[in-house]
């Protein structure tokens, strides 16, 4: 599933392509994708001008006149293609929405597997939005550092990793750079949330923060179906240090017999990549390792 900085990036290619322009034409290709399509979507959408573009967490928001605001997610398989002109492109396969608009923009959303969504709201209503409303703060805005996330996981038994995860704790995280973020700061994503110290959570939050604002630059992550909106890939993948990388070395470690690789286990279903040499249950954040 695309994750912050992949949402991020596809929200910004959404803004310099259609930012100020207005929809002449909007059209859905089925009934809906994970729930129905709000009832006259399309002919909602008509004539609109688009705003502005904005992220909370994995979603990404359309800010249309007359008050509307689209919520867009792109599920496990969604992207976003835009194109222009419209008139020279041709419905892509699996495409459930496209819009058009009078400066010739193609806006079309696919997703094969159907596990995004699509809704229109009142502006009013968009922080009480279902999907949004008790959401945690972003982990690249004011309210996020290592003094919120120490609270939150105070006397908790679950895992680091768990916690990060909780999109009620911090906002857009997903595995793979909770993986990257708990390597960088040197935190075993089974130790108890409980268990992690003040001084380790003020860096956990500066590697979150860090490994994101690096993936962003890079263009995202390319994951299975995610490509940018323009159709080039993101490049942050050729810099994991840990994710999908089982069974080779460690990049911070000088190798056998000291350090034997990264690892793989699960938890809660999910794949997660560390180093146990790094990221013991419990060791010393400035102990020299190199």
């Amino acid at each position: 599933m695309p994750e912050l900085p992949e949402v991020e990036t596809v929200m910004r290619g959404m803004r310099v392509h259609l930012e100020g322009h207005t929809i002449s034409r909007a059209s859905t290709h089925h009934t809906g994708l994970r729930w129905p399509f709000p009832p006259g979507l399309a002919e909602a959408l008509a004539g609109r001008r688009i705003d502005g573009f904005s992220r909370r967490g994995k979603y990404i928001l359309v800010t249309l006149s007359g008050g509307m605001v689209m919520l867009l997610h792109l599920g496990m398989s969604g992207r976003v293609l835009l194109t222009t002109p419209a008139g020279a492109t041709s419905p892509a396969a699996h495409e459930h929405l496209v819009i058009e608009t009078v400066m010739g923009a193609r806006c079309g959303l696919v997703d094969p597997r159907r596990f995004g969504m699509v809704d229109l709201v009142p502006a009013s209503a968009v922080e009480s939005h279902r999907l949004l409303a008790g959401m945690g703060p972003e982990p690249l805005g004011n309210r996020f550092g290592g003094a919120w996330l120490a609270a939150r996981g105070q006397g908790r038994r679950s895992s680091i990793k768990a916690l990060l995860l909780d999109q009620r704790v911090v906002a857009g995280l997903g595995n793979i750079y909770v993986s990257e973020a708990l390597f960088r700061a040197r935190i075993h994503p089974a130790r108890a949330a409980g268990d992690v110290n003040a001084a380790e959570y003020d860096r956990l939050a500066a590697e979150i923060r860090a490994v994101l604002e690096e993936a962003i630059a890079a263009g995202g992550s390319s994951l299975r179906d995610y490509v940018q909106p323009d159709g080039e890939l993101g490049y942050f993948q050729h810099a994991w240090r840990v994710y999908g990388r089982e069974g080779q070395g460690c990049p911070e470690c000088p190798g056998p017999p000291a350090c034997n690789g990264v690892v793989r286990i699960t938890q809660s279903g999910r794949s997660t990549f560390f180093c146990p040499r790094r990221q013991e249950m419990k060791n010393d954040p400035d102990e020299d390792l190199s």
